[in-house]
């Protein structure tokens, strides 16, 4: 598939008013692989300018870090790793399952969903992490990994991504941990690993044993859980019909007969997945789409600034 015109834009991606974010930076709280222009730690030794090593050339990178004498001597493309050129990469990693569409007016109308508010706040954040010189990749998980697109910086590489995650379409499924796992084994170069979800998974050990194959060799992971408001509260009324969106059929019943349990239930799994997260060494924000996106970035980035 063919990079799209950097003049492409997509409908999730407001620039006017990213502008109120444009002195804000995305920073990384853990040492992971390379140094980035001092805004980042690093693992990498050595003073600024310094060679630290070679790896094999992504499609979508800059050209100008190839060493063409690796390439006529061996054939294979490589980068030049400098202690002061390496970047931060960062793939965002999205939860494409059914119940994102949760919020929606309709399967053939997103506006509302948790979905929706993800796109959103995806599209920003590459448009923010690439503005600042750093790589930005995009994962989608359904049942497995659905879709990858490696890191890259450049104008028709950013566009690439925030055009799929404008067309994403998800699938009836529950479980994530063979899409992170084989992201994983894909992924050659640690980096930062943001995952965005709402964690309605039938294996939620399954997931977290993912995400500590990442954490192992020092990928710095974030967990964004989206929440709908509705989901935290059932609707007021005498009866309702509560229609699964991963093909698990229908409930008919009265939201006062189970109004207290399922809201125990549903803080019970919202803090067992902030536990599971924390224990597997990643980083846990809670995200409502009650707030605005714009609102729930910069929060984000203030957050991590420190």
């Amino acid at each position: 598939m063919s990079a799209p015109s950097t003049e492409s834009r997509s409908r999730y991606l407001d620039l006017r008013a990213l502008a109120s974010l444009e002195h804000m930076r995305f920073t990384t709280r853990h040492r992971i692989e390379g140094v980035y222009s001092g805004r980042h730690q690093s693992r990498l030794q050595g003073g600024a300018g310094e060679f630290v090593d070679f790896r094999e050339y992504v499609e979508g990178e800059d050209l100008r870090r190839l060493d063409w004498k690796v390439l006529a001597r061996t054939g294979r493309a490589y980068l030049r790793l400098y202690q002061d050129e390496t970047n931060l990469l960062c793939t965002l990693a999205i939860d494409a399952s059914g119940s994102m569409l949760f919020g929606s007016r309709g399967r053939s109308d997103m506006r509302g969903s948790k979905l929706e508010y993800v796109q959103y706040l995806a599209t920003a954040l590459s448009h923010v992490i690439s503005r600042q010189q750093d790589q930005v990749g995009l994962a989608l998980l359904t049942d497995k990994l659905a879709e990858m697109i490696p890191p890259g910086s450049t104008r028709g590489h950013i566009a690439q991504i925030q055009e799929r995650i404008e067309r994403i379409v998800t699938e009836p499924a529950t479980r994530m941990a063979d899409g992170l796992r084989e992201l994983f084994e894909r992924s050659p170069r640690r980096g930062v690993l943001m995952l965005m979800s709402d964690f309605l998974d039938q294996d939620l050990e399954a997931v977290f044993s993912s995400l500590r194959l990442f954490r192992h060799q020092f990928w710095e992971v974030i967990i964004l859980h989206v929440i709908h408001p509705d989901e935290e509260r059932l609707p007021q009324g005498l009866a309702y019909r509560f229609d699964g969106l991963e093909n698990e059929g229908h409930v008919d019943c009265s939201p006062a007969d189970i109004r207290t349990t399922y809201q125990q239930r549903f803080a019970a799994h919202v803090a067992s997945i902030r536990t599971s997260a924390l224990a597997a060494g990643c980083d846990y924000r809670r995200v409502s789409t009650a707030i605005p996106y714009l609102q729930t970035l910069a929060g984000f980035l203030v957050e991590r600034a420190g």
